[in-house]
């Protein structure tokens, strides 16, 4: 279990912009960086960091909250794996104290599917440099391939024994579980429950995640035998999902956002000789068709891809639908194209760095007018296929979001297809009525009732309709209900608001003196219960911190193990927007008065609000009271504590401007 010193040195450390900024492209605006969010897909940045406040707050999707949180989110890390993280991140010794059997029984799977994953690439790289046959096959392979020591080292290269359970062995016997060796495709289960070696006899690529943490292998075979496969990959597994996974990611994504732009391959071989001529914004899919969640990946980091082919036209042609992904996910795509046959590691092994760098500056095309161009030469005067390649170019236009975009395309490509801008017009509008069709119909089936959806069409889950008696008669829990935000709670989340921005801050009180604004608002409160869960929380610190003559920090509640707490933290000190620096200048006379310029009138407001409101449903339970059938002394009663209610509303009424109804 780490240590809580440990874990508050790790947040001390954790710059939110340093964390944020190694996964998200962040620009500069105003006080705040802003970038595409990471959470969900858009085009138009809506996600903003805080440097002063620590914090990340996305205004499209919701989500926010600091280092810590980031890192657990994105990644999927527990608690502990998002904490070591970030330690590793700042260089900070790991300290921990002692577990129970009961703690060590219950680690978490995903942490020891990681463990296992460092420890074979650890073991296949023992086997390249430690051993002499690792050096002799594995180690002369590459360096064969033209790959210098420290770029081996880098990408932790490796080689695995060509022996039937070598590694099977030496894991079993390090205490790893044989069911874990299985998961993430290290080793293969006979039918009598034997395991043997899925890598043996091969080269290793380790694959690594964002964080650069090892997530699975790709193994090429040294023999020729036709019968033995060139490329054995792992599975799929909890920490390894290809379609979300981009090979040499973790070293690209800073050179990236700096040169703001991404070189796509399609092998392993591709991106290490790329780094070795000093380009290291380049990725590849590894060999797979390019996924949604790959290109959304890219795009955290830059909008603009260069596609680099080998000279095989079949192969770029059959590519060329899969491509139109990244423009419908707004991306701007250039392609590049490797004269006799090679691709950029044969290129770069046959002409040196200097020569490559300068093929890949001057050769890039446009993604829509290079397809428009290898189209129409394979059509030749056939006007049927022409017609063909009119109708693909214009939809790989209508996928375009960018208007301007799609413009200024439509005007390139009617001169290079010999057609009327029009006529290019009208079929792109077609489709786009055709797809917007589609789209209408699909939201329509998915809003049917249950009733009218076939079992295999999705629909909400079995249980979505039972009651919660009927929930609790087998077994399951309560469906959860979500918050309804009523006028009460956003009054209560207005007390907790100016709590956590202003707490400290000190304000004149008549009789009092200048009193920081905490305890004059608590102190106000104290006849009033809040509904709203988590500003009762945060409310409730905030009164035993004022015994202690303390006001906690925002910061206290980002890390928060209640997420509604944290939610709410970040959202109170969150905000969109920011005054303009042309504002408030001398120049304009313009003086737009903010916050803290008046605390003493917004404190008492909010107090004087949510006692009103008090005061309502006091009075509201006496109407009710007074339905009844009730002896005269009661009636008097009621009617008496009714009246003073009443003044009491009408006053604080008045000193809000508010219209009371007698």
């Amino acid at each position: 279990m780490i240590t809580k010193e440990t874990i508050e040195k790790v947040l001390d450390a954790a710059r939110i912009e340093e964390v944020v900024g190694d996964f998200v492209d962040l620009k500069k605006r105003g006080t705040s960086l802003i970038g595409n969010c990471p959470f969900h897909n858009e085009k138009t940045p809506s996600f903003h960091v805080s440097v002063a406040k620590g914090i990340y707050k996305c205004f499209g999707c919701g989500v926010g909250g600091d280092s810590l949180k980031f890192v657990m989110e994105l990644e999927k890390y527990s608690y502990p794996e998002a904490i070591r993280f970030l330690a590793d991140k700042y260089s900070i010794p790991i300290e921990e104290i002692e577990r129970s059997p009961a703690q060590l029984a219950a680690q978490d799977k995903r942490e020891s599917l990681y463990v296992l994953s460092t420890w074979a690439g650890k073991y296949f790289k023992e086997q390249l440099w430690q051993t002499e046959i690792g050096q002799s096959i594995g180690l002369s392979y590459f360096k064969e391939r033209g790959y210098r020591e420290d770029i081996i080292k880098k990408f932790d290269l490796g080689y695995s024994p060509d022996q039937w359970t070598a590694l099977s062995d030496a894991a079993v016997a390090a205490g790893f579980h044989k069911d874990y060796l299985k998961e993430i495709g290290l080793s293969i289960e006979r039918d009598d429950g034997s395991l043997y070696d899925r890598f043996r006899g091969r080269v290793l690529f380790p694959i690594h995640n964002l964080t650069g943490r090892i997530i699975g292998f790709g193994g090429r075979t040294l023999k020729t035998e036709k019968s033995v496969p060139k490329y054995v990959n792992s599975p799929e597994s909890d920490i390894y999902h290809k379609s979300d996974v981009l090979y040499g990611l973790n070293f690209a994504k800073k050179t990236m956002m700096d040169k703001d732009s991404c070189y796509l391959v399609e092998g392993y071989a591709d991106v290490i000789s790329m780094h070795q001529a000093g380009v290291e914004n380049v990725v590849s899919s590894s060999g797979t068709s390019l996924t949604t969640g790959q290109i959304r990946l890219i795009s955290r980091f830059t909008k603009n891809v260069v596609i680099l082919y080998d000279g095989d036209a079949a192969g770029i042609k059959a590519s060329l639908r899969g491509t139109d992904m990244l423009l419908e996910e707004g991306l701007n795509v250039k392609v590049l194209l490797f004269p006799d046959g090679n691709d950029p590691d044969s290129y770069v092994q046959k002409y040196g760095a200097t020569a490559f760098k300068e093929y890949i500056d001057k050769h890039q095309q446009d993604f829509i007018f290079y397809k428009t161009d290898i189209l129409l030469k394979d059509a030749g005067d056939d006007p049927i296929r022409r017609a063909g390649v009119i109708r693909e170019v214009v939809e790989s236009i209508a996928l375009i979001p960018d208007e301007i975009k799609v413009s200024v395309f439509i005007q390139r490509c009617a001169g290079l297809l010999d057609m009327e801008e029009r006529v290019l017009l009208t079929e792109l509008n077609k489709m786009r009525l055709q797809k917007a069709k589609a789209l209408d119909k699909k939201t329509q089936q998915a809003a049917r009732p249950q009733q009218d959806m076939h079992p295999e069409m999705d629909g909400p889950p079995a249980d979505f309709f039972l009651t919660d008696q009927e929930r609790s008669d087998i077994g399951l829990e309560p469906a959860a209900q979500p918050t309804v935000i009523t006028a009460e709670i956003l009054q209560e989340r207005e007390i907790v608001r100016i709590l956590l921005n202003y707490g400290t801050e000190l304000a004149s009180w008549e009789g009092d003196g200048d009193i920081p604004i905490a305890p004059y608002l608590l102190s106000s409160l104290d006849d009033v219960t809040f509904e709203d869960k988590p500003s009762a929380f945060i409310v409730d610190v905030f009164k035993k911190k004022a015994e202690e003559y303390e006001v906690p920090e925002a910061k206290f509640f980002f890390s928060h193990e209640d997420p509604e707490v944290q939610d709410l933290a970040i959202a109170c000190v969150s905000s969109p927007y920011e005054l303009s620096p042309n504002w408030n200048d001398d120049k304009r006379k313009i003086h737009v008065k903010l916050e803290l310029e008046h605390l003493q009138k917004l404190t008492i407001q909010a107090v004087y609000r949510i006692k009103k409101r008090k005061f309502e449903r006091e009075m509201h339970k006496i109407r009710e009271e007074l339905k009844k059938d009730q002896t005269p002394e009661d009636l008097e009663i009621l009617l008496a504590k009714y009246q003073k209610l009443k003044e009491a509303e009408s006053l604080l009424g008045g000193f809000l401007g508010s219209i009371v109804v007698k």
